[in-house]
């Protein structure tokens, strides 16, 4: 027998996996099985998981207070930027593209300030079109980003005027910003408007 209060610590609050948790206390993954199932100790989910390899000292940001109107404005902003802008499809990773840099900055700023947010952690995306530099738009968007290249995925280059009017609206392309936390793409989720 397995006591559930030693389960709880350990697979709960400790974040042990079934196999580690069946090595530390000499049984097998099996024996852990049943007697959380008995318990009724929720298993977790192969994302949750993996979030937990991925991050095993705790989520990688942290919710701050808003304690100032700055901060409330900023609030406010941010979850708007994400309601009208944001890709909400992508259930894994916060999406947000533009032409617009002021606008990239203000959600990096959302991030950064009120999630505690690492600022390298943040990713981008460019699509440019075959009649933009590609260098030159990079260099536009990591000078005016204060962000380094290496944060950036492969250019995708799309042919001229194949997309709308977009060409017309910046000779830089289009940036994406990227922050793959699942957990925090709900949390902001759950903040909008339903």
């Amino acid at each position: 027998m397995i006591d559930k209060s030693m389960l709880n610590d350990l697979y709960v609050h400790k974040g042990l996996s079934m196999k580690q948790l069946a090595s530390q206390i000499g049984c097998s993954p099996n024996q852990v099985a049943y007697w959380m199932n008995k318990y009724g100790i929720r298993r977790r989910s192969i994302s949750e998981a993996i979030y937990l390899i991925n991050n095993p000292n705790g989520d990688p940001f942290e919710i701050q207070q808003i304690n100032s109107i700055e901060k409330a404005k900023l609030f406010g902003l941010g979850i708007g930027l994400y309601w009208g802008e944001g890709n909400r499809a992508n259930k894994y990773s916060i999406r947000i593209g533009n032409t617009d840099p002021e606008l990239i900055k203000i959600f990096m700023k959302f991030l950064i300030e009120l999630f505690a947010v690492n600022k390298n952690d943040i990713k981008f995306g460019l699509q440019i079109f075959t009649d933009i530099n590609p260098q030159k738009a990079l260099e536009y968007w990591t000078n005016t980003l204060n962000i380094a290249e290496s944060q950036f995925y492969k250019l995708h280059i799309t042919p001229s005027g194949s997309i709308g009017n977009y060409k017309n609206k910046s000779k830089y392309g289009v940036l994406t910003l990227y922050y793959h936390k699942k957990k925090l793409r709900d949390i902001l989720v759950g903040y909008l408007p339903r």
